[in-house]
């Protein structure tokens, strides 16, 4: 067999032993809005592949960082439950999303294991208070997912460059590009 051929096969025999067992639906603060994107599910992959694939751009705005950290914590469920994402959408994809969750978890001092939506509602509220100028809301939105609020805001205002979330959602984006252009196999090639 033609080792271009093999490959793809492989990954997908690969993701298919390794991909996280469902959890409960993730949902994104219904006041949030992308600018062009009626569907969050969207919206947060265009949105979090721009951040994480370039972290410089949200420096000294802890409240988009912390939104970026919440749409990837959304996605890892998200694409991972499939739905209307599952098929036609590179199966590789919630694989990598959940190793970039746990990768940004890490690095902004996030307990491991919290539940994908209190970890959404925290960030957000965080993001919320920090756009009112009020650190110590902020950093009380973040004590349940935080080992040390205080920490993890000062980590969310120099967003370090987390190279697993930065291929997660950037293969996400491109699994979305090639879905919207008729092209959804093209992660096989």
């Amino acid at each position: 067999m033609p080792r271009h051929l093999a490959t793809p096969a492989l990954l997908l025999a690969l993701a298919a032993c390794t991909l996280p067992p469902p959890q409960p639906g993730v949902t994104l603060p219904t006041s949030l809005s992308f600018a062009g994107a009626a569907d969050p599910t969207r919206g947060a992959i265009l949105s979090s592949a721009y951040v994480f694939g370039q972290p410089r751009t949200v420096a000294g705005n802890p409240a988009a960082a912390a939104e970026a950290l919440g749409q990837l914590e959304f996605l890892s469920v998200e694409l991972a439950n499939g739905g209307r994402w599952q098929g036609g959408f590179d199966p590789l994809v919630p694989l990598m999303l959940a190793r970039g969750r746990d990768e940004a978890r890490e690095a902004m001092g996030l307990r491991p294991g919290i539940p994908a939506q209190g970890a959404v509602d925290a960030l957000y509220a965080a993001a919320a208070a920090l756009r009112d100028g009020d650190q110590a809301r902020a950093a009380s939105a973040l004590t349940p997912i935080a080992a040390e609020p205080a920490g993890t805001l000062q980590r969310l205002a120099a967003l370090p460059y987390l190279p697993q979330a930065a291929a997660a959602t950037s293969r996400a984006q491109s699994a979305l590009v090639a879905r919207d252009s008729g092209r959804s196999n093209d992660w096989t090639r």
